[in-house]
């Protein structure tokens, strides 16, 4: 496999075949990626051409006899653990739409279970959380359990909890900035809070936000929701509605990493597992586990010197 430009888009489309691209560590690339080729014919799968597109990052772009775009995935993150991918149906497009989660995702906390720790209950609410995120409990019954168990919890903890406690992740504004600035439009849709989705959507840039309302009375948690509760059906209507809105055909790329964000991964174009939990994963015809999110400015192949981290 020898250093290359990639394929040019005339070949891409005259293949019309699954394309992969992927981000390993430079100083095993050679070695993950005959892993990789082994793995693949196990699979019964063909490679129809592979190049080194940038040695330097350790990016490799392979294009597929066979397969869909979730069953290369799986191959290539068993093959390669440890690397960013990102496969499409054919040629990989900036997407038009980009939908992603914010808990764990486009910042680094669970919302809730960092509220929590201000009331006393974050053991107990965070593992509620994970169970909900590994798919294990039904993820209503679990946010309304969690919810139930902040009643009395000051208003001001939010506040708090929002300046001291929740950062973006590494690339998130990155990522966000520069897609907008490639014409995507931007939503976060959250089956977390309003109190810290509306904050956190300002910072980066998103054009819309979506999320949970939490009641508030006499300036404490009332323990209960406002209005229909964000979850996996809502956040997959969201990214159909939107893309109604862009025109059907509009390409559209997912990110999240729990089980409650699956249908809208499994909806998109490019769906997106940020570190993500198995069963998202499992779901996923990408991924990020090596870097940060702006690894997937990368996979789309824009320029470095067009990245925009404002």
């Amino acid at each position: 496999m020898s250093p290359s430009s990639g394929l040019s888009e005339k070949e891409k489309e005259e293949l019309s075949v699954p394309i992969a691209r992927v981000i390993a560590d430079p100083s095993s690339l050679s070695a993950s990626f005959e892993r990789a080729v082994g793995e693949i014919e196990q699979a019964g799968l063909s490679l129809a051409l592979s190049q080194i597109i940038d040695e330097a990052e350790g990016v490799v772009e392979m294009s597929f006899a066979n397969g869909t775009p979730t069953e290369i995935h799986q191959i290539l993150r068993h093959a390669m653990p440890g690397s960013d991918i990102l496969v499409g149906e054919k040629s990989i497009e900036i997407p038009q739409l980009f939908i992603s989660d914010m808990d764990s995702t486009i910042i680094g906390q669970e919302c809730i279970d960092e509220l929590a720790d201000y009331a006393g209950l974050k053991p107990q609410i965070a593992e509620i959380t994970e169970r909900a995120m590994q798919g294990e409990l039904d993820f209503k019954e679990a946010l309304r359990e969690r919810v139930g168990l902040l009643a009395g919890l000051d208003e001001k903890a939010i506040t708090d909890c929002l300046a001291e406690r929740i950062v973006p992740n590494e690339g998130a504004r990155e990522l966000v900035s520069t897609l907008k600035s490639k014409g995507t439009r931007t939503v976060l849709v959250t089956g977390g809070f309003h109190h810290f989705a509306d904050e956190i959507g300002r910072q980066l840039g998103f054009d819309r936000v979506v999320g949970n309302r939490l009641a508030v009375s006499d300036g404490k948690l009332a323990g209960t929701l406002v209005g229909p509760i964000v979850d996996s059906t809502a956040k997959r209507a969201t990214l159909e509605e939107e893309r109604r809105a862009l025109g059907e055909h509009a390409v559209v790329m997912a990110c999240g990493d729990g089980a409650n964000d699956i249908p809208m991964l499994e909806e998109a174009h490019y769906g997106v597992a940020y570190h993500g939990k198995e069963a998202a994963l499992k779901a996923s015809n990408g991924s990020i586990a090596r870097g940060s999110l702006s690894g997937l400015l990368v996979l789309l192949q824009i320029p470095r010197d067009e990245f925009v981290s404002e």
